[in-house]
């Protein structure tokens, strides 16, 4: 049986991470049109292109290829009444609540269990599916694949860090891995 490798890049820097705000539906902050197909060659041919919904990961996936497509499954966690906001704005006991109870969403959006949930069943979906898939997504969704794959509790999800353009390399076969590569 062929293995199942997916590639998980965090989209390109955005205004919004740049100034601590939460995410709305903004667009990377480099020239992603002029920068098209520069990451092209990175990965063999043979692969799927998916990406998030947002604006930021179908520009960023630009890079990569040409028509990705959008999996809904991928897309950022919902922060509800705090998209767009600044982090000094919020109440600190509700942005508290949020980061340290796993199943609560004082915004109105998702918690991140609901994240996890969301992010899990799509990685299984993967595991009956052989070959490369490179997926454009979010720092939110690759921390639940990484959560996932580590069989890590909801706990530990804030004590990984994902950096714009960075790139998680998870492997299956019969079961999940993290694999990490050097780049030589």
């Amino acid at each position: 049986m062929q293995a199942t490798r997916l590639t998980l890049i965090c989209h390109a820097a955005t205004p919004a991470q740049k100034y601590g705000r939460f995410p709305d539906n903004e667009s990377v902050m480099m020239d992603w049109q002029a920068a098209a197909l520069s990451l092209a060659g990175r990965y063999k041919k043979n692969l799927r292109l998916v990406c998030a919904p947002e604006a930021r990961a179908w520009q960023t996936a630009g890079l990569f290829g040409g028509q990705a497509v959008i999996e809904d499954a991928l897309r950022d966690g919902d922060v509800g009444d705090w998209r767009g906001r600044a982090i000094s704005e919020l109440d600190s006991d509700a942005l508290l609540d949020w980061m340290t109870h796993s199943a609560s969403a004082p915004h109105g959006g998702e918690s991140v269990e609901q994240i996890c949930a969301r992010v899990s069943a799509w990685m299984k979906t993967l595991e009956a599916q052989p070959g490369h898939v490179v997926a454009i997504t979010h720092p939110f969704v690759i921390r639940a694949a990484m959560l996932y794959v580590m069989q890590c509790p909801v706990s530990m999800f804030y004590r990984i860090d994902v950096e714009p353009l960075s790139a998680t390399e998870l492997r299956f076969n019969t079961v999940w891995r993290l694999r990490l590569e050097t780049h030589a």
